[in-house]
């Protein structure tokens, strides 16, 4: 084997990573990220309005409630107040009567009273019946006074009441309309908010999708470059100075007896190109032609991927089979030191919650999150905080 052939497969990878590297840079989420928390924050503040805004319907039916048993009572009050006017007016038309009677007949004298007696049970009698209507129709105007004034202040008690708990509800209608419309503005806000998101995300997947397609156009060019470039190696022949010279047989004495020497053989045909065989670079090469693809939870195919599903459906096509979760991934290949890391290796973050797939030059090509695409990332600031390790497929 020569050199050319046996340093074939590290030329592609070589070319490849360097493809790979001056690919499309990695676009940061920083716009989606900080319109995603700004929508946190504003639903957070919707929420808590929200709760402060039940309290005050609860405090608003409770104070209904009770008007409505104030409303109540104030209706039973002016009914007993009726009753006592009425009861009233009736005292006051039994005392004109008695007046009137008295004035009419004054009432019998002591010598009337004497006169007309038969007996002292009968003088007895007739005083305390006197006495007694007398006594009775005062009583009667007495209490009759006594409970309309009574339901007067009642009724009065109940109107303060009445006016203090409409004030209250007045308040609270105040307060619940100044929450509402608070709570309404806020709703208006995270709409906006939730439309710059798409606009970003709308905008961010263009640009992935311009990325993918040079990114692809010049890994294709230099892995072509790189193959061809291979091919021309393994058929160009290897120089003169190396090949071995035959030991000259000595000057024969005689044409007779000049030895017969066979035919020197004849260099063996170089063999025909082979197609390097495929390395874990070309698994770069693979998730390269899906930036730009939707992320979609559970997605392991080219409509939608996320994170391990990608990793996934290009191990795939190169035969490779692994499980479609993150810590089944990690448990499924070789731990390599970062500063290892090569082309089509993985990497993990947050605890394995999430993988890549390493594309050389710092980068990696993964399936973010909802909302975003494939696209690529780089290992620093946030994935390099984050990085759990590097892994070798086997």
């Amino acid at each position: 084997m020569t050199l050319a052939a046996t340093t074939r497969p590290a030329r592609i990878g070589l070319a490849l990573l360097g493809a790979l590297a001056c690919a499309a840079p990695a676009y940061a989420d920083t716009g989606v990220s900080a319109q995603r928390a700004r929508a946190k924050a504003v639903q957070a503040r919707v929420d808590a309005m929200g709760a402060q805004l039940e309290q005050v319907i609860q405090r608003w039916d409770g104070e209904q409630v009770a008007l409505r048993g104030v409303t109540a009572r104030i209706r039973t009050t002016n009914a007993e107040l009726r009753i006592a006017r009425t009861n009233l007016e009736a005292a006051r038309r039994s005392l004109a009567e008695q007046l009137v009677k008295l004035y009419i007949s004054p009432p019998p004298g002591a010598a009337d009273i004497f006169v007309g007696a038969k007996t002292l049970t009968d003088l007895i009698n007739r005083i305390e019946d006197t006495q007694a209507l007398s006594r009775q129709d005062h009583a009667i105007a007495a209490a009759a006074e006594r409970f309309r004034a009574q339901a007067q202040r009642r009724a009065a008690a109940l109107r303060r009441e009445k006016q203090s708990r409409t004030k209250v509800l007045a308040r609270l209608a105040g307060e619940h309309e100044r929450i509402a419309d608070g709570i309404a503005a806020q709703r208006r806000l995270l709409a906006s908010i939730h439309q710059t998101i798409a606009t970003l995300q709308a905008a961010e997947a263009a640009r992935a999708r311009r990325q993918a397609a040079i990114a692809r156009e010049r890994i294709a060019r230099e892995v072509a470059a790189a193959r061809r470039r291979a091919a021309v190696e393994a058929v160009q022949p290897a120089p003169t100075s190396a090949l071995p010279v035959p030991p000259q047989p000595p000057p024969p004495t005689s044409p007779a007896a000049a030895p017969v020497l066979p035919p020197a053989a004849a260099p063996a045909p170089a063999a025909a190109p082979q197609p390097p065989p495929p390395t874990h670079a070309t698994a770069a090469t693979i998730a390269a032609r899906y930036l730009g693809v939707p992320y979609v939870w559970g997605g392991a195919g080219p409509a939608g991927f996320d994170c391990s599903g990608l990793v996934m459906y290009v191990y795939a096509q190169l035969g490779v089979s692994l499980p479609h979760y993150t810590v089944a991934q990690w448990n499924a290949t070789t731990p390599i030191p970062s500063s290892d890391l090569e082309p089509g290796d993985l990497v993990f973050f947050d605890g394995l919650a999430h993988v890549g797939l390493y594309i050389g030059g710092g980068q990696f090509i993964h399936a973010p999150h909802t909302g975003t695409v494939v696209q690529i990332g780089t290992l620093s600031g946030y994935w390099a905080s984050h990085l759990d390790g590097a892994r070798r497929v086997p």
